[in-house]
């Protein structure tokens, strides 16, 4: 009775192995499917018309919007610094200084802005970077000149407003503005690590210099797993605009032509995604190896108890 039953049990489980197998691989091809994102409707029909539009405009200067930090830097003497003999001056000197090793940090100062401080070993002084907060409304707190509306403004608008607005208490002042906190968004499988975040050192950033400064698409580490990714190259998606609204193109750099199109400006906020490419068998045999195990185990458990019965 015993060994029937035994029999019974091998038999059934037999039957039951090849169907989780199936079940497994099903799970891990839908598994798959689920780590691409940003898809897209249809076999590569996407707006670009709207995004080359975008894209034309985005040849004109940046202009400032609300919540971006603007870093204003004032010279008196057409350029010269600000002589600052106390050190207690906290705004207006060049942080770019020659010579020396500089150390930054920055501090919120409220709902203005946000002060970087910057010690330079160059002439034995020291120079102060400001970063302040563009608010909502699209004015900007400013030490001695108030509020000023600089939203909507280029960054050459802005510094001849704040020139006029400081001549009020200096002479010859040269006035220099900049965007600090402007960023590119890189995701999927890229040399740097899967998410990145890439600061725009220059307005004329293009596409091909967001990439190389993510590492490239060569592949990368995936994970704790260790798995090698490699990315796409035929299939970079560059994404700009609203995310609800958002304006996508898919760009091959697989080609020349590819390439021609890939050599565009990007804009602050953009987002780029690099699909992996996929191998099926090898992601499938990751999945379903804990299954695998399962299988070993018990079937290792169900020999042993069929080698105990056939010694009895």
């Amino acid at each position: 009775m015993q060994k029937l039953l035994l029999h019974r049990f091998l038999s059934l489980w037999l039957l039951c192995a090849p169907l989780a197998l199936f079940l497994g691989s099903c799970s891990a091809s839908r598994i798959q499917q689920q780590n691409i994102l940003f898809r897209t409707d249809g076999a590569g029909r996407i707006d670009t018309a709207r995004l080359r539009d975008v894209v034309n405009r985005a040849e004109r200067n940046y202009l400032i919007q609300p919540n971006d930090y603007l870093e204003v830097h004032v010279y008196t003497n057409n350029g010269e610094r600000i002589l600052d003999p106390n050190g207690e001056l906290q705004f207006g000197s060049p942080s770019g200084t020659t010579g020396g090793a500089s150390g930054i940090n920055r501090q919120t100062t409220g709902t203005t802005g946000r002060s970087s401080a910057v010690g330079s070993g160059a002439r034995g002084g020291s120079g102060q970077s400001s970063e302040f907060l563009v608010q909502h409304d699209g004015v900007v707190k400013l030490p001695l000149v108030n509020y000023q509306r600089v939203a909507g403004l280029t960054l050459l608008q802005a510094d001849s407003l704040l020139q006029v607005k400081y001549t009020e208490f200096y002479k010859d002042v040269f006035v220099t503005t900049r965007i600090s906190n402007n960023r590119i968004i890189v995701m999927g499988a890229t040399a740097g690590g899967a998410g990145q975040v890439i600061p725009m050192t220059n307005d004329n950033m293009n596409l091909l210099e967001v990439l190389a400064a993510a590492g490239g698409i060569d592949g990368a580490a995936a994970g704790t797993s260790g798995q090698s990714r490699v990315g796409r190259a035929d299939n970079i998606r560059l994404i700009r605009g609203s995310l609800k609204n958002p304006q996508v193109q898919i760009i091959d750099l697989t080609t020349i032509d590819g390439m021609r199109r890939a050599n565009l400006q990007v804009e602050p906020n953009d987002i780029v995604y690099v699909e992996p490419i996929r191998r099926p068998f090898y992601e499938s045999l990751q999945e379903i190896t804990p299954l695998f195990t399962l299988i070993g185990t018990l079937s290792a458990l169900a020999s042993t108890v069929f080698i105990i019965s056939q010694i009895r």
